[in-house]
């Protein structure tokens, strides 16, 4: 009995090393930052928070913070050409570069990653300002993507120092979108396992799900994925890789155009996904079709559900249960020219799955995006 309890606590240490309160913001490098936070506030309900550029000190680049409930996201563009966010851009297109992460301790959370083998991308760094302090931290993880860890608790001001308040008076209504749900990452051949010990070993993750080429295929292409979720499962990375197919599966052609590994999509939450999902359409966001006959038998899957099936079916929402109950998902069509990051819809209704139920019917309806572009 003193053996198993011995381990219960040695596990729980292992997991606790890192705690992690949440997703404090995610940042993307991109092309025009004061458009991109104009697009993100009109098509999504973000609203106008903070901006740092030349004005308050920064000279390299400008950042438009936007925010809607607990969900806060960057845009940053470089001033000029030739330094690491003008080739990042050009390597990449817009894309999601920073998954920032809130801690109580973020020199700690440093310390904690780089002895377990993380390779250091911010050193702890104090950020100051007439409302307090931010530390941050950092650590690369697959591809160019990184890590960034944020302790803000001493601080009040409109984000962080060197940001100030971003008015304006165009922000239109919200969308009812809530917190980060989950943000998967695309990994090469055969670089699903590695990264899946990376977040075990540094981070102190636990792979909660998985999936692999049974689980997610279709006749023409498929991939395996693994769900890595921290301790208290605030912070969830789904981690997925190409599997062979007859054809190009969506993760390999994600890897060609985004030349390298990095974020696929993040997952939005909402309290009402059929409010939510008819304010994002009305706006002008695309999403991936789903035919009709996926309706057919969907009470005889999943069981009873609260919602009207026909509203469902007109929007083209999935559902899928677990043992905890079930949720309900849609996913955006690419938000850019290339065929790379988009965004998904998720309302949870007690599961904790990723909707396994609904991957065939999804990834067939990626492969016909696939097949217009010529990718498939």
């Amino acid at each position: 009995m003193e053996t198993v309890v011995s381990n219960t606590a040695a596990k729980n240490t292992v997991q606790d090393f890192l705690p992690l309160e949440g997703t404090d913001h995610v940042e993307f490098y991109v092309g025009n930052a004061k458009q991109a936070a104009h697009f993100y506030k009109t098509a999504f309900g973000f609203q106008s928070l903070a901006y740092a550029g030349p004005e308050t000190g920064v000279k390299d680049r400008a950042s438009y913070a936007v925010r809607q409930n607990k969900l806060t996201f960057v845009f940053t563009t470089p001033l000029r050409s030739q330094n690491v966010l003008a080739d990042h851009i050009y390597k990449h297109g817009d894309a999601v570069k920073i998954l920032a992460l809130k801690v109580n301790d973020a020199a700690d959370a440093w310390k904690q990653t780089t002895i377990r083998g993380a390779k250091s991308y911010l050193e702890p760094y104090t950020l100051t300002d007439e409302q307090g302090e931010v530390i941050l931290s950092g650590i690369h993880t697959y591809g160019e993507t990184v890590h960034l860890f944020v302790e803000r608790k001493n601080y009040t001001g409109i984000f962080m120092p060197g940001y100030r308040e971003w008015k304006s008076n165009y922000n239109p209504p919200s969308t009812g979108l809530l917190y980060v749900d989950h943000c998967v990452g695309n990994v090469g051949w055969n670089q699903m396992n590695p990264w899946v010990k990376f977040y075990e070993d540094v981070m102190g993750f636990r792979n909660i799900l998985t999936f692999d080429d049974t689980d997610i295929s279709t006749e023409y292409s498929a991939l395996m994925s693994k769900v890595m979720s921290n301790g208290n499962g605030f912070v969830k990375f789904p981690i997925n890789e190409p599997a062979e197919g007859k054809k190009k599966s969506q993760v390999e052609e994600y890897l060609d155009y985004y030349d390298g590994e990095g974020c696929q999509h993040v997952a939005l939450a909402t309290a009402d996904i059929v409010q939510t999902v008819t304010d994002l359409q009305n706006r002008g966001v695309e999403f991936l079709k789903i035919p009709s006959s996926y309706y057919d038998d969907l009470v005889e899957r999943v069981g009873h559900i609260d919602e009207d099936m026909q509203p469902l079916k007109e929007l083209g929402i999935l559902v899928d249960r677990d043992e905890e109950g079930y949720l309900l998902q849609i996913f955006s069509k690419p938000v850019e020219d290339r065929p790379t990051l988009f965004f998904e819809i998720i309302q949870r209704k007690g599961a904790k799955s990723f909707g396994k139920g609904n991957f065939k019917a999804l990834f067939e309806a990626i492969e016909r995006e696939q097949e217009l572009r010529g990718n498939l």
